[in-house]
């Protein structure tokens, strides 16, 4: 006869879904009419005079029972496993007992109920050295505000990733290929030639402070302050990284791998036109430079192409006529909108160089294939109360990671003669 074990700890019972207990009084209420069965065939034993349909009913309810207890460990091992992905919009088991430690946590510094969930989500490298891990809603606030206030990751790539490293490989060449007759014979073709691009999350931190009057405040909203706090730091950091980053500790940017003419371009590398003026833009035939670096990039990639400039070079790309007379520069059509040039949308990128001599203050691609934006999922929190008295300081990190992907995707305007 199978044993019941009903002895399950007050912290494990308040994480079971609702499923798991209907299926805990369904397994009792079986339990009971096993028993029942159970002691008619016992009885009818010991009179020796064994029923065959009793056997039968006994031996059924014994297996209905064996399903209802795999199914009931089932699901209890599911709601302590971590989650690793959901359907949007569905609710995360626990997401209100991660919350509301979390905020305890934020609040008073208490961290009891922080340790056990993250001990049930069986998480790695947390303690009070390295901070606690943040409710995903509030790293996907963050998330959706820094895509909104940093230029390059809004217009780039973006891949999730739970290691420390992401490898994407890549093929050089394609198989061989070519024409033949129908009865003719197929030579074999050559393998494609792969290799692999390595993007490694580096970590990126932000210290805001609060005083201890604004944390003890129950009407604010302390997540959402948390968030608006960091997400400007770290889009500051991250836009810097993306264009001018040199790999050391933080992503590589777009302008600092090798840059060769358009004309000896080859993979790995990103190819240049010149301006044809030492230090400036030329006074003539600039609209012809700039429709030169659009046609540079082949056609798969230009019709999602997009300008990268700073303002004071579009300041200075906003006087560019054509052989018309007209302005080759378009304001947004709408407010919050993006202007254009020749119809391709421009952003605006504040660590793009200045126009001055040897510099490429201009860039023309696709961003989305061009380049690739990795974040390592879990935001991690740590509170210090001591270090700046009588401030609370919240040393937040987040790892980022990024590269170019596709170096036949962007193309570069350099200042030269």
């Amino acid at each position: 006869m199978p044993e019941i074990h009903t002895n399950a700890s007050p912290e494990a019972k308040a994480v079971l879904p609702h499923e798991a207990h209907l299926t805990h009084a369904e397994l009792m209420r079986l339990f009971e009419t096993f028993r029942e069965a159970n002691d008619a065939r016992l009885a009818e034993i010991e009179r020796r005079a064994g029923d065959v349909l009793t056997e039968e009913k006994v031996a059924r309810i014994d297996r209905a029972l064996d399903e209802k207890m795999a199914r009931l460990d089932r699901l209890v091992l599911e709601a302590r496993r971590p989650p690793l992905g959901r359907e949007t919009g569905a609710p995360r088991p626990g997401a209100g007992e991660h919350k509301a430690a979390f905020e305890a946590y934020i609040r008073s510094g208490e961290t009891t109920a922080l340790r056990a969930v993250e001990t049930r989500a069986l998480s790695a490298g947390s303690g009070p050295d390295g901070g606690y891990l943040a409710p995903p809603e509030v790293e996907t606030a963050v998330t959706q505000r820094l895509a909104a206030v940093s230029p390059i990751r809004a217009i780039a790539g973006v891949r999730s990733i739970s290691a420390g490293t992401y490898r994407r490989p890549f093929s050089r060449t394609g198989p061989a290929s070519g024409w033949v007759g129908e009865t003719a014979s197929r030579p074999q073709t050559d393998s494609p030639v792969l290799a692999e691009q390595v993007f490694p999350a580096m970590e990126l931190y932000a210290m805001p402070a609060a005083t201890q009057t604004l944390i003890d405040d129950a009407a604010v909203d302390i997540e959402a302050w948390l968030a608006g706090e960091i997400d400007t730091v770290f889009a500051e950091q991250e836009g810097a990284a993306f264009v001018n980053g040199n790999g050391t500790n933080k992503p590589t940017g777009f302008l600092a791998v090798t840059q060769v003419a358009e004309s000896a371009w080859e993979w790995g590398k990103l190819g240049f036109l010149t301006t044809g003026a030492a230090a400036s833009l030329p006074d003539e035939d600039a609209a012809d430079l700039i429709i030169d670096l659009v046609h540079a990039l082949k056609a798969g990639y230009r019709q999602n192409g997009r300008f990268v400039m700073n303002r004071r070079t579009q300041a200075a790309v906003r006087r560019i006529k054509d052989a018309s007379g007209a302005y080759v520069w378009t304001p947004p059509a709408r407010a919050g909108g993006e202007a254009s040039l020749f119809t391709f949308p421009v952003t605006e990128a504040e660590d793009m160089p200045d126009i001055g001599a040897g510099t490429t203050p201009v860039a023309f691609g696709d961003f989305r294939r061009g380049y690739l934006v990795v974040d390592r999922l879990g935001l991690r929190i740590l509170r210090d109360p001591y270090s700046a008295k009588p401030y609370v300081l919240f040393y937040t990190t987040k790892r980022v990671g990024g590269g170019v992907a596709d170096f036949d995707a962007i193309k570069l305007l350099k200042v030269a003669a």
